[in-house]
Protein backbone atom coordinates (compact mmCIF):
# COMPACT_ATOMS: atom_id res chain seq x y z
CA UNK A 1 0.00 0.00 0.00
CA UNK A 2 1.61 3.48 -1.02
CA UNK A 3 0.58 6.85 -0.91
CA UNK A 4 1.47 9.14 -3.95
CA UNK A 5 2.70 12.49 -2.74
CA UNK A 6 2.48 15.46 -5.43
CA UNK A 7 6.14 17.27 -5.89
CA UNK A 8 6.42 20.26 -8.18
CA UNK A 9 9.31 19.26 -11.56
CA UNK A 10 9.79 22.86 -13.38
CA UNK A 11 5.82 23.62 -13.41
CA UNK A 12 4.47 20.09 -13.78
CA UNK A 13 3.65 17.54 -11.13
CA UNK A 14 5.41 14.65 -10.45
CA UNK A 15 5.03 11.57 -8.15
CA UNK A 16 7.11 10.00 -6.06
CA UNK A 17 5.65 6.71 -4.12
CA UNK A 18 5.70 6.67 -0.42
CA UNK A 19 4.79 3.75 2.20
CA UNK A 20 1.29 4.70 3.03
CA UNK A 21 0.72 5.35 7.13
CA UNK A 22 -1.59 3.10 8.98
CA UNK A 23 -3.93 5.66 10.22
CA UNK A 24 -5.29 9.09 8.25
CA UNK A 25 -7.91 9.88 11.19
CA UNK A 26 -10.65 12.29 10.37
CA UNK A 27 -11.60 12.81 13.80
CA UNK A 28 -10.12 12.46 17.03
CA UNK A 29 -11.00 11.19 20.50
CA UNK A 30 -14.05 12.03 23.01
CA UNK A 31 -11.54 13.88 25.03
CA UNK A 32 -10.40 15.87 21.97
CA UNK A 33 -13.75 16.76 21.58
CA UNK A 34 -14.40 17.81 24.19
CA UNK A 35 -11.08 19.81 24.53
CA UNK A 36 -11.63 21.76 21.55
CA UNK A 37 -15.24 22.77 22.87
CA UNK A 38 -13.93 23.81 26.08
CA UNK A 39 -11.09 26.16 24.22
CA UNK A 40 -13.85 27.91 21.94
CA UNK A 41 -15.16 29.30 25.09
CA UNK A 42 -13.39 32.46 25.44
CA UNK A 43 -12.41 32.56 29.07
CA UNK A 44 -12.86 29.19 29.88
CA UNK A 45 -9.62 27.32 31.25
CA UNK A 46 -9.79 23.43 30.51
CA UNK A 47 -7.99 20.52 32.79
CA UNK A 48 -6.93 17.12 31.49
CA UNK A 49 -7.02 14.83 34.02
CA UNK A 50 -4.88 12.41 31.64
CA UNK A 51 -1.69 11.26 30.46
CA UNK A 52 0.19 14.42 28.83
CA UNK A 53 0.05 12.50 25.79
CA UNK A 54 -3.27 13.08 25.32
CA UNK A 55 -3.52 16.43 25.48
CA UNK A 56 -0.39 17.11 23.22
CA UNK A 57 -1.57 14.43 20.14
CA UNK A 58 -5.30 16.16 20.59
CA UNK A 59 -3.55 19.70 20.79
CA UNK A 60 -1.39 19.54 17.51
CA UNK A 61 -3.84 16.88 15.88
CA UNK A 62 -7.25 18.89 16.29
CA UNK A 63 -6.32 22.46 16.36
CA UNK A 64 -3.41 22.56 13.69
CA UNK A 65 -5.40 20.67 11.50
CA UNK A 66 -8.43 22.57 11.62
CA UNK A 67 -6.84 24.98 9.07
CA UNK A 68 -3.08 25.60 10.82
CA UNK A 69 -4.78 26.78 13.63
CA UNK A 70 -3.82 26.96 17.78
CA UNK A 71 -5.38 26.83 20.54
CA UNK A 72 -5.53 29.91 21.70
CA UNK A 73 -4.15 31.12 25.10
CA UNK A 74 -5.61 28.31 26.98
CA UNK A 75 -4.40 25.36 24.41
CA UNK A 76 -1.72 23.29 23.89
CA UNK A 77 1.33 23.57 26.28
CA UNK A 78 -0.55 26.32 28.09
CA UNK A 79 -3.46 23.69 29.10
CA UNK A 80 -3.32 22.33 32.43
CA UNK A 81 -2.57 18.71 32.83
CA UNK A 82 -2.29 16.54 35.85
CA UNK A 83 0.26 14.14 33.46
CA UNK A 84 -1.09 10.77 34.72
CA UNK A 85 1.57 7.90 34.58
CA UNK A 86 1.69 4.13 35.95
CA UNK A 87 1.89 5.08 39.31
CA UNK A 88 -1.23 6.85 39.13
CA UNK A 89 -2.74 3.92 37.47
CA UNK A 90 -1.90 2.03 40.01
CA UNK A 91 -2.97 4.35 43.51
CA UNK A 92 -5.14 6.30 41.68
CA UNK A 93 -4.65 9.85 40.40
CA UNK A 94 -7.58 11.93 42.46
CA UNK A 95 -4.89 13.71 44.79
CA UNK A 96 -3.07 14.85 41.46
CA UNK A 97 -6.05 16.03 40.50
CA UNK A 98 -6.94 18.21 43.60
CA UNK A 99 -3.37 19.75 43.60
CA UNK A 100 -3.49 20.85 39.80
CA UNK A 101 -7.17 21.85 40.30
CA UNK A 102 -5.95 24.34 43.31
CA UNK A 103 -2.95 25.99 41.18
CA UNK A 104 -4.99 26.25 38.30
CA UNK A 105 -7.41 28.63 39.74
CA UNK A 106 -4.55 30.31 41.91
CA UNK A 107 -2.40 31.12 38.91
CA UNK A 108 -5.26 31.13 35.49
CA UNK A 109 -7.45 33.74 36.01
CA UNK A 110 -10.73 32.06 34.09
CA UNK A 111 -14.62 32.61 33.99
CA UNK A 112 -15.08 28.38 33.76
CA UNK A 113 -13.04 26.04 34.92
CA UNK A 114 -13.79 22.67 32.96
CA UNK A 115 -12.19 19.68 34.23
CA UNK A 116 -11.75 16.85 31.16
CA UNK A 117 -11.08 13.47 32.05
CA UNK A 118 -9.77 10.76 30.16
CA UNK A 119 -9.41 6.84 29.64
CA UNK A 120 -6.95 6.25 32.98
CA UNK A 121 -9.42 7.90 35.31
CA UNK A 122 -12.35 6.00 33.52
CA UNK A 123 -10.56 2.58 33.68
CA UNK A 124 -8.94 3.03 37.42
CA UNK A 125 -11.90 4.43 38.74
CA UNK A 126 -11.17 7.84 39.66
CA UNK A 127 -14.11 9.80 41.34
CA UNK A 128 -13.61 12.79 39.64
CA UNK A 129 -17.21 14.70 40.28
CA UNK A 130 -16.15 14.21 44.04
CA UNK A 131 -12.84 16.00 43.48
CA UNK A 132 -14.66 18.76 41.42
CA UNK A 133 -17.19 19.32 44.06
CA UNK A 134 -14.96 20.22 46.13
CA UNK A 135 -14.18 23.64 44.50
CA UNK A 136 -17.64 24.45 43.26
CA UNK A 137 -17.53 27.63 46.33
CA UNK A 138 -14.15 28.67 44.74
CA UNK A 139 -14.89 28.73 41.03
CA UNK A 140 -17.38 28.26 38.40
CA UNK A 141 -16.41 24.56 37.73
CA UNK A 142 -17.58 22.02 35.81
CA UNK A 143 -16.60 18.05 34.71
CA UNK A 144 -16.80 16.23 31.48
CA UNK A 145 -16.32 12.53 31.29
CA UNK A 146 -14.65 11.41 27.61
CA UNK A 147 -13.58 8.68 28.16
CA UNK A 148 -11.68 8.56 24.60
CA UNK A 149 -12.46 5.17 23.66
CA UNK A 150 -16.19 5.38 24.16
CA UNK A 151 -16.07 7.58 20.80
CA UNK A 152 -14.40 10.18 18.65
CA UNK A 153 -14.48 13.83 19.00
CA UNK A 154 -17.98 14.37 17.73
CA UNK A 155 -19.35 12.54 20.87
CA UNK A 156 -17.14 14.86 22.63
CA UNK A 157 -18.53 17.76 21.68
CA UNK A 158 -22.22 16.48 22.78
CA UNK A 159 -20.62 15.17 26.19
CA UNK A 160 -19.06 18.87 26.63
CA UNK A 161 -22.87 20.75 26.29
CA UNK A 162 -24.63 17.77 28.22
CA UNK A 163 -21.54 18.41 31.46
CA UNK A 164 -22.71 22.40 30.41
CA UNK A 165 -27.16 21.40 31.24
CA UNK A 166 -26.26 20.08 34.33
CA UNK A 167 -23.34 21.94 35.85
CA UNK A 168 -24.53 25.67 34.89
CA UNK A 169 -27.67 26.20 33.25
CA UNK A 170 -30.81 27.49 35.83
CA UNK A 171 -34.31 28.17 34.44
CA UNK A 172 -33.85 31.72 32.93
CA UNK A 173 -36.74 34.13 31.65
CA UNK A 174 -37.22 33.70 28.19
CA UNK A 175 -35.82 36.39 25.54
CA UNK A 176 -37.69 37.42 22.75
CA UNK A 177 -36.22 36.37 19.62
CA UNK A 178 -33.08 35.09 21.22
CA UNK A 179 -31.80 31.95 19.68
CA UNK A 180 -28.90 29.27 20.43
CA UNK A 181 -26.78 28.01 17.63
CA UNK A 182 -25.85 23.94 18.34
CA UNK A 183 -24.61 21.83 15.23
CA UNK A 184 -20.90 23.52 14.73
CA UNK A 185 -18.49 21.71 15.78
CA UNK A 186 -15.56 23.76 16.84
CA UNK A 187 -12.06 22.16 14.83
CA UNK A 188 -13.59 19.43 13.42
CA UNK A 189 -15.46 21.66 11.67
CA UNK A 190 -12.73 23.59 9.73
CA UNK A 191 -14.71 26.89 9.42
CA UNK A 192 -16.30 26.53 12.60
CA UNK A 193 -15.54 30.25 13.47
CA UNK A 194 -16.40 31.57 10.20
CA UNK A 195 -19.56 30.01 10.41
CA UNK A 196 -20.99 30.99 13.59
CA UNK A 197 -20.14 34.42 12.90
CA UNK A 198 -21.55 34.84 9.47
CA UNK A 199 -24.75 32.84 11.05
CA UNK A 200 -24.75 35.23 13.77
CA UNK A 201 -25.13 38.43 11.46
CA UNK A 202 -27.54 36.79 8.89
CA UNK A 203 -30.06 36.25 12.20
CA UNK A 204 -29.26 39.56 13.54
CA UNK A 205 -29.59 41.36 10.18
CA UNK A 206 -33.17 39.70 9.97
CA UNK A 207 -34.13 40.66 13.56
CA UNK A 208 -33.21 37.93 15.70
CA UNK A 209 -30.80 37.84 18.50
CA UNK A 210 -28.21 35.25 19.10
CA UNK A 211 -25.97 33.46 21.34
CA UNK A 212 -23.10 31.45 19.84
CA UNK A 213 -21.78 30.41 22.92
CA UNK A 214 -18.57 29.50 20.87
CA UNK A 215 -16.13 32.03 19.93
CA UNK A 216 -17.99 34.96 21.59
CA UNK A 217 -16.59 36.72 24.12
CA UNK A 218 -18.19 36.25 28.10
CA UNK A 219 -17.62 32.67 28.15
CA UNK A 220 -20.03 32.17 31.37
CA UNK A 221 -22.21 34.50 30.31
CA UNK A 222 -22.70 32.95 27.06
CA UNK A 223 -23.47 29.80 28.83
CA UNK A 224 -25.52 30.73 31.50
CA UNK A 225 -27.97 32.66 28.55
CA UNK A 226 -28.61 29.17 27.08
CA UNK A 227 -31.67 28.99 28.66
CA UNK A 228 -32.87 32.44 28.05
CA UNK A 229 -33.47 31.58 24.46
CA UNK A 230 -36.75 31.36 22.70
CA UNK A 231 -35.74 28.86 19.52
CA UNK A 232 -32.26 26.65 19.38
CA UNK A 233 -31.07 25.69 16.33
CA UNK A 234 -29.13 22.86 15.27
CA UNK A 235 -26.99 23.15 12.02
CA UNK A 236 -26.11 19.27 12.00
CA UNK A 237 -28.27 16.23 11.41
CA UNK A 238 -27.14 14.52 14.64
CA UNK A 239 -24.33 16.33 16.63
CA UNK A 240 -25.98 18.32 18.89
CA UNK A 241 -29.33 16.88 18.72
CA UNK A 242 -29.46 15.26 22.10
CA UNK A 243 -28.75 18.69 23.73
CA UNK A 244 -31.19 20.67 21.72
CA UNK A 245 -33.42 17.56 22.98
CA UNK A 246 -32.38 17.86 26.56
CA UNK A 247 -33.27 21.40 26.67
CA UNK A 248 -36.67 21.35 25.38
CA UNK A 249 -37.53 18.51 28.13
CA UNK A 250 -35.30 20.62 30.69
CA UNK A 251 -36.04 23.85 30.10
CA UNK A 252 -38.70 23.75 27.52
CA UNK A 253 -37.03 25.52 24.82
CA UNK A 254 -37.85 24.10 21.21
CA UNK A 255 -35.22 23.82 18.35
CA UNK A 256 -35.11 23.31 15.02
CA UNK A 257 -32.99 20.69 13.30
CA UNK A 258 -32.09 22.28 10.24
CA UNK A 259 -28.94 19.72 9.40
CA UNK A 260 -26.39 21.91 7.57
CA UNK A 261 -25.20 24.93 7.32
CA UNK A 262 -26.65 26.64 4.27
CA UNK A 263 -24.19 28.30 1.62
CA UNK A 264 -25.08 30.19 -1.44
CA UNK A 265 -28.39 32.16 -1.65
CA UNK A 266 -31.13 29.41 -2.24
CA UNK A 267 -30.46 27.65 1.27
CA UNK A 268 -29.59 30.81 3.23
CA UNK A 269 -32.54 32.29 2.01
CA UNK A 270 -34.91 29.63 2.92
CA UNK A 271 -33.12 28.92 6.20
CA UNK A 272 -34.04 32.89 6.86
CA UNK A 273 -37.48 32.36 6.54
CA UNK A 274 -37.72 29.03 8.02
CA UNK A 275 -36.49 31.08 11.47
CA UNK A 276 -38.54 34.03 10.57
CA UNK A 277 -41.64 31.69 11.20
CA UNK A 278 -40.39 30.52 14.35
CA UNK A 279 -39.68 33.93 15.85
CA UNK A 280 -42.71 35.66 14.36
CA UNK A 281 -40.62 38.00 12.50
CA UNK A 282 -42.36 40.10 9.45
CA UNK A 283 -42.42 38.10 6.21
CA UNK A 284 -41.85 41.60 4.66
CA UNK A 285 -38.65 42.39 6.46
CA UNK A 286 -36.56 38.81 6.01
CA UNK A 287 -38.17 39.07 2.16
CA UNK A 288 -36.95 42.10 1.38
CA UNK A 289 -33.58 41.40 3.08
CA UNK A 290 -33.21 37.79 1.29
CA UNK A 291 -34.01 39.82 -1.92
CA UNK A 292 -31.51 42.42 -1.54
CA UNK A 293 -28.66 39.58 -1.09
CA UNK A 294 -29.83 37.71 -3.64
CA UNK A 295 -29.89 40.64 -5.66
CA UNK A 296 -26.19 41.17 -4.53
CA UNK A 297 -24.38 38.12 -4.69
CA UNK A 298 -26.08 36.64 -8.23
CA UNK A 299 -24.55 39.98 -9.51
CA UNK A 300 -21.02 39.23 -8.36
CA UNK A 301 -21.38 35.76 -9.29
CA UNK A 302 -21.83 36.72 -13.28
CA UNK A 303 -17.50 37.41 -12.72
CA UNK A 304 -17.08 34.16 -12.40
CA UNK A 305 -19.84 32.38 -14.60
CA UNK A 306 -17.83 32.60 -17.90
CA UNK A 307 -14.55 31.40 -16.14
CA UNK A 308 -16.22 28.20 -14.43
CA UNK A 309 -18.42 27.40 -17.64
CA UNK A 310 -15.46 27.27 -19.78
CA UNK A 311 -13.21 25.79 -17.58
CA UNK A 312 -16.24 23.05 -15.31
CA UNK A 313 -19.08 22.56 -17.30
CA UNK A 314 -21.66 20.58 -15.18
CA UNK A 315 -18.65 18.84 -13.54
CA UNK A 316 -18.33 15.46 -11.76
CA UNK A 317 -17.72 15.88 -8.88
CA UNK A 318 -17.03 14.07 -5.10
CA UNK A 319 -17.30 15.32 -2.07
CA UNK A 320 -15.33 13.73 1.25
CA UNK A 321 -16.75 15.74 4.45
CA UNK A 322 -18.81 15.11 7.51
CA UNK A 323 -22.51 14.78 7.00
CA UNK A 324 -23.75 18.20 7.53
CA UNK A 325 -20.36 19.73 5.48
CA UNK A 326 -21.06 17.11 2.87
CA UNK A 327 -25.00 18.10 2.23
CA UNK A 328 -24.37 21.64 2.24
CA UNK A 329 -21.63 21.52 -0.69
CA UNK A 330 -23.95 18.73 -2.61
CA UNK A 331 -26.63 21.15 -2.54
CA UNK A 332 -24.93 23.94 -3.79
CA UNK A 333 -22.92 22.14 -6.56
CA UNK A 334 -25.94 20.78 -7.70
CA UNK A 335 -28.41 23.47 -7.19
CA UNK A 336 -26.20 26.58 -7.97
CA UNK A 337 -23.81 25.83 -9.87
CA UNK A 338 -25.24 22.84 -12.38
CA UNK A 339 -22.73 20.22 -11.12
CA UNK A 340 -23.17 16.48 -11.22
CA UNK A 341 -22.40 15.05 -8.11
CA UNK A 342 -20.84 11.48 -8.66
CA UNK A 343 -20.19 10.48 -4.77
CA UNK A 344 -20.43 11.66 -1.38
CA UNK A 345 -18.24 10.37 1.47
CA UNK A 346 -19.50 10.85 4.52
CA UNK A 347 -16.55 10.54 7.40
CA UNK A 348 -17.55 11.44 10.93
CA UNK A 349 -19.30 7.94 11.25
CA UNK A 350 -22.70 9.37 12.09
CA UNK A 351 -24.61 6.83 14.11
CA UNK A 352 -27.17 4.70 13.07
CA UNK A 353 -30.50 6.61 13.28
CA UNK A 354 -29.10 9.50 11.20
CA UNK A 355 -27.70 7.46 8.21
CA UNK A 356 -30.99 7.24 6.62
CA UNK A 357 -31.91 11.22 7.07
CA UNK A 358 -28.53 11.78 5.42
CA UNK A 359 -28.77 9.98 2.85
CA UNK A 360 -32.08 11.27 1.94
CA UNK A 361 -30.57 14.97 2.06
CA UNK A 362 -27.62 14.20 -0.03
CA UNK A 363 -30.07 12.74 -3.04
CA UNK A 364 -32.99 14.60 -2.57
CA UNK A 365 -34.12 18.23 -3.25
CA UNK A 366 -30.83 18.46 -6.28
CA UNK A 367 -31.91 19.73 -9.48
CA UNK A 368 -29.39 18.45 -11.34
CA UNK A 369 -29.51 15.57 -13.73
CA UNK A 370 -28.46 12.73 -11.34
CA UNK A 371 -27.87 12.02 -7.59
CA UNK A 372 -24.61 11.23 -5.55
CA UNK A 373 -24.10 7.67 -4.68
CA UNK A 374 -23.75 7.61 -0.56
CA UNK A 375 -20.95 5.84 1.24
CA UNK A 376 -20.32 6.37 5.39
CA UNK A 377 -16.44 5.91 5.78
CA UNK A 378 -13.73 7.00 7.15
CA UNK A 379 -10.56 4.78 5.83
CA UNK A 380 -8.48 6.83 3.91
CA UNK A 381 -7.61 3.69 1.76
CA UNK A 382 -10.76 2.72 1.22
CA UNK A 383 -11.68 6.33 -0.14
CA UNK A 384 -8.81 6.77 -1.98
CA UNK A 385 -10.02 3.46 -3.84
CA UNK A 386 -13.78 4.71 -4.22
CA UNK A 387 -12.04 7.86 -5.74
CA UNK A 388 -9.75 6.75 -8.35
CA UNK A 389 -13.07 4.17 -9.79
CA UNK A 390 -14.81 7.78 -11.00
CA UNK A 391 -14.11 9.54 -13.66
CA UNK A 392 -13.96 13.58 -11.25
CA UNK A 393 -13.15 16.77 -12.10
CA UNK A 394 -14.20 18.19 -8.79
CA UNK A 395 -12.76 16.84 -5.32
CA UNK A 396 -13.94 18.78 -2.44
CA UNK A 397 -12.66 16.66 0.82
CA UNK A 398 -9.54 17.07 3.10
CA UNK A 399 -6.17 17.75 2.58
CA UNK A 400 -5.74 13.86 2.54
CA UNK A 401 -7.71 14.26 -0.71
CA UNK A 402 -5.12 16.30 -2.09
CA UNK A 403 -2.41 14.06 -3.74
CA UNK A 404 -4.83 11.89 -4.53
CA UNK A 405 -6.79 14.34 -7.19
CA UNK A 406 -4.05 15.87 -8.27
CA UNK A 407 -2.31 12.10 -9.06
CA UNK A 408 -5.17 9.50 -10.28
CA UNK A 409 -7.88 11.55 -10.99
CA UNK A 410 -6.52 14.56 -12.30
CA UNK A 411 -9.37 16.94 -10.58
CA UNK A 412 -9.10 19.83 -9.06
CA UNK A 413 -8.86 19.80 -5.48
CA UNK A 414 -10.23 21.96 -2.67
CA UNK A 415 -9.99 21.18 1.90
CA UNK A 416 -13.27 22.06 2.79
CA UNK A 417 -13.41 19.65 5.48
CA UNK A 418 -11.18 17.67 8.15
CA UNK A 419 -8.03 17.46 8.39
CA UNK A 420 -6.89 20.69 6.16
CA UNK A 421 -3.35 21.22 6.54
CA UNK A 422 -2.59 22.89 3.22
CA UNK A 423 -4.41 25.96 4.20
CA UNK A 424 -5.07 28.67 6.58
CA UNK A 425 -8.70 29.38 8.07
CA UNK A 426 -8.97 31.82 10.13
CA UNK A 427 -12.62 33.47 9.85
CA UNK A 428 -13.07 32.15 6.29
CA UNK A 429 -15.86 30.16 5.10
CA UNK A 430 -18.56 29.21 2.60
CA UNK A 431 -21.51 30.01 4.65
CA UNK A 432 -24.23 32.38 3.74
CA UNK A 433 -25.51 34.00 0.76
CA UNK A 434 -21.66 35.01 0.44
CA UNK A 435 -20.33 31.68 0.95
CA UNK A 436 -20.58 30.36 -2.78
CA UNK A 437 -18.22 33.20 -3.97
CA UNK A 438 -16.09 32.31 -1.00
CA UNK A 439 -15.37 28.70 -2.33
CA UNK A 440 -15.30 29.57 -5.67
CA UNK A 441 -12.88 31.98 -5.40
CA UNK A 442 -10.81 29.45 -3.18
CA UNK A 443 -11.34 26.61 -6.19
CA UNK A 444 -9.92 29.32 -8.44
CA UNK A 445 -6.35 29.10 -6.92
CA UNK A 446 -6.19 25.13 -8.00
CA UNK A 447 -6.21 25.87 -11.83
CA UNK A 448 -5.25 28.46 -12.35
CA UNK A 449 -1.83 27.97 -12.91
CA UNK A 450 0.91 29.96 -15.10
CA UNK A 451 0.07 31.41 -18.10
Amino acid sequence: MTLTLVTGDGGRLSAKEYPEVAESPRFTCALGGAYGAALAVFGAVPILHSGAGCGMANAHGMTYASGLNSGGSAGTTTTPCSGLIEEHVVFGGEDKLRRLIDTTIQLMKGELYVVISGCVPALIGDDVDSVVAEFKDRAPVIHVKTSGFVGNSYLGYNQFLDAVIDGILRPRAVERKLVNLFGVVPNQNIFWKGELRTLKALLEDIGAKVNTVFSDFGALGALERIPAAELNLVFNPWCGLEAAKKLQDRFGTPFEALDFVPQGPRDTGDMLRLVARKLKIPSRKAESYIAAEEKNVYRYMEYLAEMFMISMPHAFNAVVADSRTAISLVRFGSNELGWNPELAIVTDDPPEWAVEGITKKLTEGLEGPGVPRVLFDYDSHTIRQELKAQPLQVILGSSLEKYIAATENEAFHLSVSYPAYDRLIVDRCYAGFRGGLNMLEDMSHSFAGPL
